[in-house]
């Protein structure tokens, strides 16, 4: 078994940073064509009903009851149209062509669609029986006024702007934007694009984070790469924590002789060190400097990743003051494959969750595991969450996954 004295429960972890955090409080009023992605501060109160009126769910004819008894064919008395409805008086005996979203006419009982009628010179006959309030969709169905439509903390996306354009609203208050200032650090790291030099490799984590931050609807702020030396990290940090809500670096976290970022924050502000017990991810710094809130990420690319994921996103949507923690919930599924592991750490690996022959949900890896296997996001849809004592499984066990959400592709 891994030696895992002193390190801390990814829970525990969770609990402790979102106990610290509370949402900002500043507020905008934005128009709908720019509140996509953004957090509602404040209750939207239905202004009217939807829908308005009482309407037809059909092409077909307006029709009261008592008219239809007598087993005769009905003259057609008018039209109602979609803005345009029937005027004047209805005589007895009679009924109303209509489309659909039409107003349905005063008196009318039910709408019978046009497939159940058969035309003649003497009118419409009426194949099948109607009942009361058949195709006509009532005042308020959708929405009552004077309710509550989204409460504060919805975040607003295309299933929630276009119903408030619905209701007339054109502007809408949201939190502002989390501003967060991001850099990584390490002599090591080359610009994309860029020659590598003698050990040198590609900062990847800091394109990953700015993405992510993106997805998530915050402000980055990207401070670029700070080289192993504490007088350039100490003014990152210092700069950082004048511009941001959050600060994120990358690398320097560990126990390295060149891991000056411990040092330099304990200076700056007051952060508790955690050696989680997860994998890959263990090396996890959380804090504060003086303005701000700070998260130190593992230089490892997956473990990156890993902790931003299962972190820092549920930080940053209570800081937003966003009502979901954006983690999608976790199934129990086949394991189609043998996994590795060994007991003593949370493990995410990452999989394939696919549907077998049977019908049944089942997941396989996406192959080799190491915290530098980037390419693994790319081909897997889900990570398999595998218990802090549990060690290797043998296909067909049982294991909990955790579908990717947006900022892997997911749903």
């Amino acid at each position: 078994m891994e030696f895992t004295a002193g390190l801390m429960p990814l829970e525990t972890a969770l609990e402790q940073m979102l106990s610290r955090i509370t949402p900002l409080t500043a507020v905008e009023s934005l128009p709908l064509t720019q509140c996509f992605g953004r957090i509602l501060a404040a209750d939207v109160v239905s202004p009217l009903n939807v829908p308005g009126f009482d309407n037809s769910a059909m092409d077909g004819y307006a029709v009261r009851l008592a008219d239809l008894a007598a087993d005769r064919p009905l003259p057609v008395a008018g039209k109602a149209f979609a803005g345009q409805p029937f005027q004047g008086q209805w005589p007895a005996g009679t009924c109303i062509r209509i489309m659909t979203g039409a107003p349905v006419p005063d008196g009318c009982d039910a709408v019978v669609m046009q497939e159940q009628t058969l035309q003649s010179d003497d009118g419409v006959r009426f194949t099948a029986e109607a009942e009361a309030g058949q195709n006509i969709r009532r005042c308020g169905e959708d929405i009552r006024q004077g309710a509550v439509v989204f409460p504060a903390g919805t975040r607003l996306t295309a299933a929630e702007l276009p119903v408030l354009a619905s209701l007339g609203v054109a502007e809408v208050l949201v939190v502002r934007r989390v501003r967060v200032a991001l850099f990584s650090t390490g002599d090591e790291l080359q610009l994309p694009g860029q020659p590598l030099g003698p050990g040198q490799i590609y900062d990847t984590n800091r394109l990953t984070v700015h993405l992510m931050l993106q997805q998530l609807g915050c402000e980055a702020i990207n401070l670029g790469i700070i080289r192993d030396d504490p007088e350039a990290l100490r003014a990152a940090f210092i700069e950082a924590d004048s511009l941001a809500d959050v600060v994120i670096s990358s690398g320097g976290v560990s126990v390295g002789e060149a891991d000056y970022t411990k040092t330099i924050l304990q200076e700056l502000g007051e952060i508790t060190f955690w050696k989680l017990a997860i994998k890959p991810g263990k090396p996890f710094a959380f804090g504060n400097l003086k303005s701000s809130w700070f998260c130190g990420l593992p230089g490892n690319p997956v473990s990156a990743a890993l902790t931003f994921y299962q972190l820092v996103q549920p930080m940053l949507a209570r800081l937003a003051g966003n009502a979901a923690s954006g983690l999608p919930p976790r199934q129990r599924v086949r394991a189609a494959c043998d996994l590795k592991k060994t007991p003593g750490r949370l493990d995410f690996q990452r999989g394939v969750l696919r549907r077998a022959d049977d019908g049944l949900l089942e997941v396989v890896t996406t192959g080799d595991q190491g915290s530098h296997i980037f390419s693994s996001f790319s081909q897997g849809n889900c990570f398999i969450v595998l218990e802090r004592d549990r060690g290797s499984v043998s296909a067909g066990e049982w294991v909990d996954v955790e579908p990717f959400n947006a900022l892997f592709g997911g749903q």
